[in-house]
């Protein structure tokens, strides 16, 4: 919806405006991404990357053929589960084209939305001039061009979390339970909200996530795909996946899963603690191991786990208890929230990082507003130091970078800076830092 309105007051939506410089900029990007995607198939040989496979996915359902192979051993060209498969089909009936225009306006809203809600969230008590409002989508351009051109959802999925913490922030919960389903029902990591749910004791969200998981993994496919055929594609779609890790890779995708792309906890500490070669991606490529110590598959796990528990009971310390939760200690939270299940995923390809877009913005707005100067500049520093390590992914860096876990590290310094901030709020700052003190409500 296009508005001339002018900036909103904090916690209320902006609209897009004609008027905005700024504003018709992101349209002329979104122009341009849209352009990525179309150009190659109107003139072109055809887009690819993921769009054949979503218009294929789409394809399948329209014609009743099968989604997954009969046998588990053989390779799985769609790795998510049947419900976005029904989603794609119905822009896949009229063509590649719609399709693809479809998917580009999504990402093109989801972009839009990602930065309108982060910028309302952050607890700082009042909206961003525009060029903070536009840095956080700047600095992670790069990832929305992934998006766009690999046409992964990861941005779509984004922008649903944060319209999920929105709608509980405002009273909705089974609103926002409905969307956490959406989102894992599409690609199932949005699931690791659940235990902060429970934590937070959020219990209509979180019975309303689970109910409304379920429901769309098993009831909503049935009348298209039928109740037992689609029971049976759902159960080897998870034995296929979620059932098949072993030593040698897990989800389907197993020269991939160790190497270098993924830099999620599970896939770093892997790497770390076993003789794995990160480059089995690409098998031109040398075998190179970065190990320090050498365990066996097991124990490797176990290792993961602990390190999983340890990251968990860390959050749960650093989390405010509900009698001295505020807006602003809410928004840091959250911002924790997003940089352990951005990690937390069994895969996390450069683009899944995508996700530190809300981390960075309640950050942003710290830098810009606490009343202490020192900490807005020890914040600035700190966005600085993960901008550093998310820059060493760029491709004139070399891929062991990467599998050191880069990215990896950069959350870790963004996580550390918002339970600081958790920790550190400027309750003697001043009348407006405390003025910005409200109860939370999330």
């Amino acid at each position: 919806m296009i508005s001339t309105d002018p900036y909103p007051k904090s916690g209320a939506l902006r609209k897009l405006s004609l008027r905005a410089p700024l504003d018709l900029l992101f349209l002329f990007c979104c122009v341009l991404l849209t352009a990525d995607v179309l150009v190659p198939e109107i003139f072109g040989h055809g887009k690819t990357k993921d769009y054949g496979l979503w218009y294929w996915a789409g394809q399948q359902v329209l014609h009743g053929g099968p989604l997954y192979p009969g046998d588990l051993r053989e390779y799985f060209e769609f790795i998510y589960p049947p419900l976005p498969a029904i989603l794609l089909a119905i822009p896949s009936w009229f063509g590649k084209i719609p399709l693809y225009v479809v998917l580009s306006i999504l990402n093109a809203a989801a972009w839009w939305y990602t930065g309108m809600f982060s910028n309302a969230m952050t607890g700082s008590g009042r909206w961003p001039g525009p060029w903070l409002e536009a840095l956080p989508a700047l600095v992670t351009v790069t990832f929305v061009f992934d998006m766009f051109d690999l046409g992964q959802p990861n941005l779509v999925l984004l922008a649903m979390m944060l319209w999920g913490f929105w709608c509980l922030q405002h009273q909705r919960s089974w609103l926002a339970g409905f969307v956490f389903a959406l989102a894992t029902a599409i690609k199932v990591f949005p699931i690791a909200v659940l235990p902060y749910l429970v934590w937070r004791r959020k219990w209509a969200a979180a019975v309303a996530t689970v109910a409304f998981t379920g429901i769309l993994l098993y009831i909503a496919p049935a009348p298209i795909r039928g109740f037992e055929r689609n029971a049976a594609e759902l159960k080897t779609w998870y034995q296929g996946m979620v059932g098949s890790s072993s030593e040698k890779g897990f989800g389907q995708r197993d020269e991939q899963n160790w190497s270098w792309v993924n830099q999620s906890l599970i896939a770093i500490t892997h790497r770390l603690v076993r003789p794995i070669n990160y480059n089995q991606e690409d098998p031109k490529k040398p075998p190179r191991t970065m190990n320090v110590i050498d365990v066996d598959y097991k124990t490797a796990n176990w290792i993961v786990l602990a390190l999983s528990a340890l990251l968990g009971l860390g959050f749960v310390a650093v989390m405010p208890p509900q009698a001295r939760r505020t807006a602003r200690s809410d928004a840091e939270e959250l911002g924790i929230l997003f940089c352990l299940m951005t990690v937390a995923s069994p895969l996390a390809r450069q683009y899944y990082f995508m996700w530190l877009f809300f981390p960075m913005t309640v950050l942003m707005h710290r830098a810009a507003y606490d009343e202490r100067a020192n900490v807005r500049l020890g914040t600035w520093l700190a966005l600085g130091a993960a901008g550093i390590l998310m820059l060493l992914a760029l491709p004139w860096f070399p891929n062991v970078l990467q599998a050191w876990g880069n990215n990896l590290a950069a959350t870790a310094v963004l996580a550390g800076t918002l339970a600081w901030h958790i920790r550190h709020p400027p309750v003697a700052a001043g009348s407006d830092a405390e003025a910005a003190l409200k109860p939370g409500t999330s």
